[in-house]
């Protein structure tokens, strides 16, 4: 005979089980891409996922946006000492797919580089993690109209550093 209890646990696993296969694959890579280590990738994610299903189980909700929180929260713990953002991102390129990045790439990164970090977060959230304004707006811990705004700013904060002409090279 099937309780009501074991009614609630099935329908809670199966749950957590659509959070994961939809989640899980995001997560990680948001992770990857902030360590270059796909090692810790997948042990912080599985530290996300354990996290999740603890709350889950205490009746509480997990959504993508708390995912996100949470990964960011275990990323802070794992690297305060991350020297510079912009060189992960390098050396997760190179390893990702092996090719030297263009010059574009390199233009690129060194702009986001010389952006606020708050610049530089949103637009790798929305951009390079493929958040929702919602979504990055639960990372943030603000409304997503305000996201739509700092993503404004960040936009134009980062068009006037990458459109900066760069000093030509002076042959002595």
């Amino acid at each position: 005979m099937e309780t009501l209890k074991t009614r609630t646990d099935r329908d809670r696993a199966a749950r957590f089980t659509a959070l994961y296969v939809r989640e899980h694959a995001r997560v990680c890579a948001y992770v990857h891409r902030r360590t270059g280590d796909r090692g810790a990738a997948e042990e912080l994610a599985a530290e996300v996922f354990r996290t999740a299903w603890e709350r889950m189980t205490a009746g509480q909700d997990a959504g993508t946006g708390w995912l996100f929180v949470t990964a960011r929260n275990l990323l802070s713990n794992h690297y305060r000492s991350m020297a510079r953002l912009t060189e992960i991102h390098r050396t997760i390129a190179d390893t990702m797919d092996g090719t030297p990045a263009s010059s574009r790439d390199n233009a690129v990164l060194d702009a986001l580089d010389r952006l606020p970090p708050a610049h530089r977060e949103v637009l790798l959230l929305s951009y390079w993690d493929g958040l929702s304004a919602a979504e990055v707006g639960d990372v943030l811990g603000c409304s997503a109209s305000a996201v739509w705004v700092r993503l404004h700013r960040a936009r134009k904060a980062f068009r006037a550093v990458y459109d900066l002409p760069q000093e030509p090279v002076r042959c002595v």
